[in-house]
């Protein structure tokens, strides 16, 4: 959704400290019910970015026809596949919620020879999803969250998981595929009733009757 017009001044000019307040708790205590989720990304090589607000994906649930889940090893962190090549992570509260500063997220590509880094991600307490717009199609990803807690509490492990989004011609295909699938298989099932109810009405009372006309 669009962010109203005072959110893209904050984008233009917020302080970073705002990554670092703490959320107000949600019913479970995590900061879930904060309407917003600050966060900065920065270029390679770049020393520091902007900082902007995105309204959380609450509720969404990745589709079998229009998504494609991938889960860390440990399962707490999920990307969901979209089929127009954007990537939505998403991640649950960490344990323990006390002293958690945010998060920071990791992202790298499989090239040819070599793995090259994406930009990073510095995000707010609060959030517990992230939107990648575009990813290449061919392309093997791997994205890190790892939690950041306020010193002397060490940083836990990051948790990663790895995805290759498929090639938007690869897509059509795959949907023209299916389609073509699902009409030869509705061919199938009208020529098997056509040929039950030609066994059933026409070649059995022609079969009867030449019983019936047999010598006796």
């Amino acid at each position: 959704s669009l962010l109203p017009p005072f959110l893209a001044l904050l984008c233009l000019g917020a302080p970073a400290s705002a990554l670092k307040a703490t959320p107000a708790p949600g019913p479970d205590g995590s900061g879930s019910e904060e309407p917003w989720c600050p966060y900065k990304v920065g270029a390679e090589g770049a020393a520091d970015g902007r900082l902007c607000f995105r309204t959380p994906a609450r509720g969404f649930q990745c589709q079998a026809r229009a998504c494609r889940a991938h889960r860390s090893p440990g399962g707490a962190l999920v990307a969901n596949v979209l089929r127009n090549g954007s990537v939505l992570l998403q991640w649950g509260p960490p344990r323990p919620a006390a002293g958690l500063r945010g998060f920071a997220l990791n992202c790298s590509w499989d090239g040819t020879y070599t793995r090259f880094p994406c930009d990073s991600v510095e995000l707010g307490a609060a959030c517990r999803d992230y939107l990648l717009p575009e990813a290449h199609g061919s392309v093997r990803y791997r994205l890190c969250l790892q939690p950041r807690y306020a010193p002397p509490r060490p940083a836990p492990p990051a948790q990663c998981v790895e995805f290759r989004v498929e090639p938007a011609a690869m897509r059509d295909i795959v949907v023209a595929m299916t389609a073509v699938g699902g009409s030869i298989c509705v061919m199938l099932v009208f020529i098997c009733l056509l040929v039950a109810y030609i066994t059933e009405n026409l070649m059995s009372p022609a079969l009867a009757g030449a019983a019936a006309a047999g010598p006796r």
